[in-house]
């Protein structure tokens, strides 16, 4: 009865952190490749996106103006969108939320 109860615990106490925070990492594994890296991938796309844009590429802003790139300043993140005729506005290359490419018909050739 001199000897605490506590020795004879803490041997055991390292595994028993171990799995306490078991769990815990498997939660972060899981948000990381179900959240975190479809996220990253998405950004790293839209940025490429953003770099290759050009004149005459017809574009939606995050706003959802649809228009027709007329002229891309170099060195400044604005570029000059036609959405109308005769109807140019300025945008900020980061609003610009997708191209639009054409798509051929699928049209049957008889």
């Amino acid at each position: 009865m001199l000897i605490s109860p506590a020795y004879a615990q803490d041997a055991a106490g390292a595994g028993a952190i171990v799995m306490q925070l078991l769990p815990l990492l498997l939660i972060f594994v899981v948000f990381y490749f179900l959240l975190i890296r479809p996220q990253q991938k998405k950004m790293k796309e839209h940025r490429a996106m953003l770099g290759s844009l050009k004149r005459g590429d017809r574009v939606i802003t995050a706003g959802g103006i649809v228009g027709e790139i007329k002229l891309v300043k170099d060195g400044s993140d604005e570029v000059e969108v036609e959405i109308a005729p005769n109807v140019r506005v300025t945008v900020v290359r980061g609003t610009i939320g997708s191209v639009i490419r054409p798509e051929a018909a699928n049209d049957a050739k008889s």
